[in-house]
């Protein structure tokens, strides 16, 4: 495919977040303290420090010389022992909390102003009234607007103690004065879970994009609105999820397993052991269960998916998954910086490592997406590598297997039709988000009191609006020439309209439309419904 390589990067990146970080409540007898104790090769690099500090000729930042150390001792370790600057690090905490305190909006900065995209479901600037389309033009009577805008110190003004007062002053369109919003800052969920609909009366459909700490209770109060709406079976969507805390993985497979059923095992290099059991009633231990997974899930993903795999219980639907074995510990380094050192391997509940190699470097363990696209494995399950000596045998019978990943029960190919990857880019790429944004304050008015059954079931992208994306994206600094993919397009825009709309879950439920995966378990949905008819 000609756009293949020149979008590997972004692929590759994607598997870089992958697995970056399983957190760890391991229980293990090394402590902090005993693996930084001071030692003569610790007093060697801080000597080379002050040398360098006090002595060398030219004025040289050591803190810079600092990070790149460590970044050259963690790379001769594994792909996934990671330095955090301190300057990074309290996006990295957000992340891995699940949320952060602020106003609660999604934002452009948009020509010279802060246009709110919209407001968070649940935060307080959407208690407070803000929407979608808002100039924010003051905070505190601080003027954030201008040429002189800065993103970083909007960040700043708009963030802020928890329960600290804000005052914003917001121009909408139509309104001839400023509108005057006062309210207090809150902690803002950082949503996990994308979407959670029935796909039919009986079918449940969760998605989750990664593994917090606010993770389960995202995905309990999805499942407990599920099954009292009735579903008996559910789909759990863990394509594309890089991830996260060991806890927050097993929680959420307690829900499917019987109490006492074996969940994880980890070891360290001490040969210590610890293995996480099932624990209570789940509330979905008498459903059926299928999990759709890719080449981009990974770590907690694949806790999951192997979990579950090898307890016999539910399908696993897709494609090889990334294949991350180790876990992480975070470690403070004492200035706001931190280190998430591995420092132990997982094992699935059969004993099988999922860990794939990474003796030939990062270069090689990262390049391993094209590799499985050139040998086929993408488009042709018999493709997929597996090696005998690392076969598992479930309760059950069914075999799987160990050393790369997750093998799931049954292969989805990868659609590697011209223009299919460059539209999944586009339609999750800021440019198209940007676009859609600039239509709808245009046409803004047009979606009035439009509810979104109405617009999933009634509206349609006009030919037009995806001929001017394709100008859109030929000029932008993406250059992609998208001539020729204006059917394909129009899912994709109609997704965005529908997330700047109607929220994430809406964007989940327009994409969906047509997927393979979710085809492949109505098929199986509809194959058992026959099978009980005809006992």
């Amino acid at each position: 495919m000609k756009y293949h390589k020149k979008y590997l990067p972004l692929i590759i990146g994607t598997a870089l977040a992958a697995g970056v970080f399983v957190g760890s409540k391991l229980n293990f007898n090394d402590t902090t303290e005993k693996i930084f104790a001071t030692n003569s090769k610790k007093d060697k690099l801080n000597r080379l420090i002050d040398y360098i500090d006090y002595e060398y000729v030219d004025r040289v930042n050591t803190d810079s010389i600092v990070d790149v150390t460590v970044n050259g001792i963690l790379e001769n370790l594994d792909p996934h022992s990671v330095y955090i600057p301190s300057d990074e690090y309290e996006d990295n905490a957000d992340d891995m909390r699940g949320n952060f305190v602020g106003i609660g909006v999604s934002y452009y900065v948009y020509n010279d102003s802060i246009a709110v995209i919209r407001s968070i479901k649940g935060g307080p600037a959407e208690q407070a009234g803000i929407k979608g389309g808002d100039r924010i033009l003051y905070a505190d009577e601080k003027k954030i607007f201008g040429d002189s805008i800065n993103r970083d110190s909007i960040i700043s003004y708009l963030k802020g103690e928890k329960n600290s007062r804000i005052k914003l002053k917001v121009y909408r369109k139509g309104q001839g004065e400023l509108l005057e919003f006062k309210f207090r800052r809150k902690e803002v969920p950082l949503v996990s879970v994308d979407a959670s609909y029935k796909l039919t009366d009986d079918v449940g459909y969760i998605k989750v994009n990664r593994f917090s700490e606010t993770t389960y209770d995202e995905f309990e109060r999805a499942l407990d609105e599920l099954t009292d709406d009735g579903i008996k079976s559910l789909v759990l969507d863990l394509r594309n999820n890089p991830g996260g805390y060991i806890s927050t993985a097993e929680r959420i497979v307690d829900e499917f397993l019987e109490d006492d059923k074996l969940v994880l095992i980890t070891k360290n290099k001490s040969g210590d052991i610890n293995k996480t059991y099932a624990t209570r009633r789940g509330d979905f231990e008498d459903g059926k269960v299928y999990v759709l997974i890719n080449e981009n899930s990974a770590s907690a993903s694949e806790i999951v998916a192997g979990a579950l795999q090898d307890n016999d219980k539910g399908t696993i639907i897709g494609r090889r998954s990334f294949g991350k074995g180790l876990v992480q510990r975070e470690m403070s380094l004492g200035d706001g910086s931190a280190v998430r050192l591995t420092i132990a391997r997982y094992y699935t509940p059969t004993g099988r490592s999922i860990q794939r190699p990474y003796g030939n470097g990062n270069d090689a363990y990262y390049s391993d997406y094209e590799k499985r696209y050139k040998n086929g494995e993408l488009e042709h399950k018999e493709d997929i590598e597996v090696v005998d000596s690392l076969k598992f045998v479930t309760p059950k019978g069914k075999i799987v297997y160990g050393g790369g990943g997750i093998i799931p029960d049954i292969f989805v190919p990868k659609d590697t039709s011209v223009g299919s990857e460059t539209i999944n880019y586009v339609s999750r790429s800021g440019f198209m988000s940007y676009f859609i944004f600039e239509y709808l304050e245009q046409n803004r008015a047009q979606f009035k009191g439009v509810t979104f059954k109405d617009f999933s079931e009634n509206y349609t992208v006009d030919e037009s609006l995806s001929k001017d994306f394709i100008e859109y994206a030929r000029f932008n600094e993406a250059k992609i020439n998208l001539t020729g993919y204006e059917a394909r397009l129009e899912k994709a825009l109609k997704a965005n309209i529908a997330q700047q709309l109607f929220g994430p879950n809406a964007y989940e439920f327009v994409l969906n439309q047509g997927d393979p995966m979710l085809k492949k378990v109505m098929e199986i949905e509809e194959k058992d419904k026959a099978a009980v008819v005809e006992q």
